[in-house]
């Protein structure tokens, strides 16, 4: 089976093979002959009506009028003419066709005439009288030289027309892939508070079936559950709000959220996620005055990238292991020279992150085989992994680059094989206001 080809490349190939199969037409030429006297007019006449499509003009205004008419190439200016003289005939001439070639002619030769000319970009200067061959080589090279101009701009305007046409459609394809990455995030994102939210109704269900009348403690177990239940359903539409304002290119406004309590909340998720399986898991909160800290980040997109990272590291080996969620309140910069890529770490957004105290560290790491150097720096391409088909959809850590960048965070993976494997994010702290 061939492989498919990119459209990019398809859209290419058909374009060059339009212009190929499409002969450019080949056409005579205009030339404009401008003589006050109608016996050199009728004599160039003579000479070119073979060649050339010629327009015919016995003083300036006449040939400018002709211009502004007729796409001109090449002109044929007589000096010497009463009223406006072959030098302000140019002039204007080049006022209304700045591409056409001159070529003047003159009985009477000045240094100033040929001066002028010159300054006027006259490519020919002939005297009158003339030889035949003179003006045909005159009036042949000129008519070369814009023929070859008008081809090369046609060229360039074709080029133009052709990049514009790939850029656009460069633009709808990725606008296209961005889009179904878009939705494919929401339904994984969306997946984790909808695990919560079944778990929830099936211990209500099994606790409602299994009673024959509703005691006390089992209104207070249903409160409890409802409530939890409710704020998944409050995630799932946060989740669905923020996607759809990342379409639409929209900032939305968050106020700083407490560290502790994201972290409670993250260990309800987890608890009931299949994910955790056989695994041992545990949420380390921030203690004394750092558990009063809050975080200048989406609360919703925070629990997203930790409930990401949590799954990650839970399905890093089918052997169960250790997943641990912690974090501390930094009170000095980051020393950006620790963050450099290795064959054993990864950073992303260091650069970016707004590297002022006190600063916010929250880690999830997990005692599992780690990541092989030549993995490393793969994690984060979207649909990657290294799972089986019904293992993992790839989606998770592009996930979270994608969230932490958005938030103006930065992360740093440190993985030893065999050992395991540890994700930091950095953000901004704040005190919460009591």
């Amino acid at each position: 089976m061939s492989e498919p080809v990119d459209p990019i490349v398809q859209v290419n190939n058909a374009i060059s093979e339009l212009i190929a199969a499409t002969p450019s037409p080949k056409r005579r030429g205009t030339l404009l002959i401008v003589d006050d006297e109608e016996g050199p007019r009728m004599s160039l006449r003579v000479i070119f009506k073979d060649n050339y499509d010629l327009l015919m003009a016995e003083d300036g205004p006449t040939a400018v009028e002709l211009a502004q008419q007729h796409d001109i190439d090449v002109a044929i200016l007589d000096i010497r003419m009463a009223g406006m003289s072959g030098i302000e005939v140019l002039e204007r001439l080049r006022y209304v066709r700045p591409e056409i070639e001159a070529i003047m002619i003159t009985a009477f030769e000045t240094t100033d005439t040929i001066r002028q000319a010159l300054r006027l970009r006259a490519c020919d200067y002939i005297n009158k009288p003339f030889d035949l061959a003179t003006i045909r080589n005159a009036v042949g090279n000129a008519m070369q030289r814009r023929m070859l101009e008008s081809e090369i701009h046609t060229s360039a305007e074709k080029m133009r027309t052709l990049l514009a046409e790939l850029q656009e459609q460069r633009v709808e394809e990725q606008i296209s892939k961005t889009r179904g990455e878009i939705y494919a995030s929401i339904i994984h994102d969306i997946n984790g508070p909808l695990t919560v939210i079944a778990g929830f109704v099936q211990l209500l269900n099994k606790r409602l079936n299994g009673s024959a009348g509703l005691q006390l403690e089992d209104l207070e177990f249903i409160r409890e559950r409802m409530t939890i239940i409710e704020r998944q359903i409050g995630n799932c539409i946060e989740i669905s709000r923020r996607y759809l304002g990342f379409l639409r290119q929209q900032q939305e406004e968050f106020a700083p959220v407490s560290v502790n309590q994201l972290l409670g909340e993250l260990e309800q998720l987890v608890r009931l996620h299949p994910g955790q399986h056989e695994n041992e898991f545990r949420v380390t909160p921030l203690a004394g005055a750092a558990g009063e800290m809050g975080l200048n980040f989406n609360g919703t997109d925070l629990i997203q990238i930790l409930l990401n990272l949590c799954v990650n590291a839970f399905q890093s080996s089918p052997q169960p292991h250790s997943v641990e969620v912690g974090g501390e309140i930094l009170q000095t910069s980051l020393n950006l020279d620790d963050f450099r890529d290795s064959a054993t770490s990864r950073s992303l957004n260091i650069g970016v992150l707004k590297n002022v105290p006190p600063l916010a560290r929250i880690w999830v790491r997990d005692t599992g085989p780690g990541i092989q150097p030549d993995v490393l720096p793969k994690i984060f391409d979207p649909y990657f992994t290294t799972k089986g088909p019904r293992q993992g959809t790839g989606l998770g850590l592009s996930i979270v680059q994608r969230l932490v960048k958005a938030g103006g965070g930065a992360l740093h993976v440190e993985t030893q094989p065999g050992t395991g494997t540890s994700f930091s994010i950095f953000m901004p702290a704040v005190e919460l206001k009591k």
